[in-house]
């Protein structure tokens, strides 16, 4: 699908969250290796884990807890992470001030993310001030999960905005396939498990070594719609 050009100014910007928004892989790796010592498996260091995130909690455990059923670690996984993971999460650099510098500006945020999307709210609440971002979804919520574009078209949807009037931010592939194929200009920040070179060869519109860039870009490359009206 061929992206349309971004229209003459960026009214909505969509948030990746696990290795975009946040580093979450610490406490990611905390329930997998929990969930593979009821299978008496050794564990996984958080680089071993973290090249497993991004598609899903059931991809996730169907890569780490080898001969398992996923669908049967799921609550194993779920009740471990509640209690682990406030203490084992953070933002990334820049997160914080950025949220707060595109609110202040009248853009609208959502976060878009395969991670179950009760952990990403509790967790947004937990890190950023209330109300700070509109939408918050996760697969549970659409037919598909990225690389799908459903969330994204989901989230234009309930922001009240058009794919030219909005940008996604991601750290993976799937971000930017999601987004190619929801017509949304997509950047990426070499945050994840994945390398800026293998990004670059996947060819988003824009990539930033660190969320602190964004508003900078944004402003330079598209514009702010600043009386915030769709």
């Amino acid at each position: 699908m061929e992206m349309p050009k971004p229209s003459s100014c960026i009214q909505a910007v969509i948030f990746d969250f696990d290795g975009t928004l946040a580093d979450s892989f610490e406490a990611i790796a905390s329930s997998v290796n929990y969930v593979r010592s009821q299978f008496g498996l050794a564990p996984l260091t958080v680089g071993e884990v973290r090249r497993h995130v991004g598609r899903g909690a059931l991809h996730l455990l169907r890569q780490t807890v080898p001969g398992a059923e996923p669908a049967s670690l799921l609550e194993k996984y779920r009740q471990h992470h509640e209690r682990v993971m406030f203490a084992l999460t953070r933002l990334m650099p820049g997160a914080e001030e950025t949220i707060a510098k595109l609110a202040q500006s009248n853009i609208r945020l959502a976060v878009c993310s395969n991670k179950p999307v009760d952990f990403t709210r509790q967790l947004l609440e937990h890190f950023l001030p209330r109300d700070s971002v509109a939408v918050v979804l996760g697969p549970e919520e659409v037919p598909r999960p990225k690389p799908a574009p459903d969330m994204l078209l989901e989230a234009l949807r309930r922001l009240h905005v058009s794919a030219e009037q909005a940008v996604y931010v991601g750290d993976m592939d799937v971000d930017i396939q999601a987004a190619r194929q929801a017509g949304i200009p997509v950047l990426v920040v070499p945050t994840g498990a994945q390398s800026v070179e293998y990004l670059a060869q996947c060819k988003p519109d824009g990539i930033l070594v660190s969320l602190r860039e964004l508003p900078v870009y944004l402003q330079q490359h598209f514009g702010f719609c600043r009386s915030g009206n769709a």
